[in-house]
């Protein structure tokens, strides 16, 4: 079960990579938690990632995501909104995207910074 929950959070995280309205970060740290308690090479893996790596030790350390990801992430948030306004998405989903990405982001600033670049 673990495994399971780990490989479904590392995919869901490479497509937030590509897709901004899914956020990578916290599918990549629940994914290293479960790979932990499954298959810890891969959890060790992750940790020592360049790419992984930096964002899952911050986390671990003090619950902290560094400014630079904290800035990717809002504006990624942000560039969905316009998106959907220059599309004309309807107001009942506009409106949705707001709350939605409003308390993803209020989450995201409400987190220590770490010390990553």
């Amino acid at each position: 079960m673990w495994a399971t929950i780990g490989a479904v959070s590392l995919i869901l995280g490479a497509i937030g990579i590509v897709l901004p309205i899914l956020p990578t970060t916290p599918f990549v740290i629940l994914a290293a938690f479960a790979f932990g308690k499954s298959i810890p090479k891969v959890q060790h893996w992750l940790e020592e990632s360049s790419i992984f790596g930096p964002a899952i030790k911050d986390w671990n350390n003090n619950g902290a995501i560094a400014p630079k990801y904290k800035i990717i992430a809002i504006s990624m948030m942000l560039l969905v909104i316009i998106v959907s306004l220059i599309l004309k998405f309807s107001t009942t989903v506009i409106l949705i995207q707001i709350a939605c990405i409003g308390a993803a982001a209020a989450y995201i600033l409400s987190r220590p910074n770490g010390p990553g670049s």
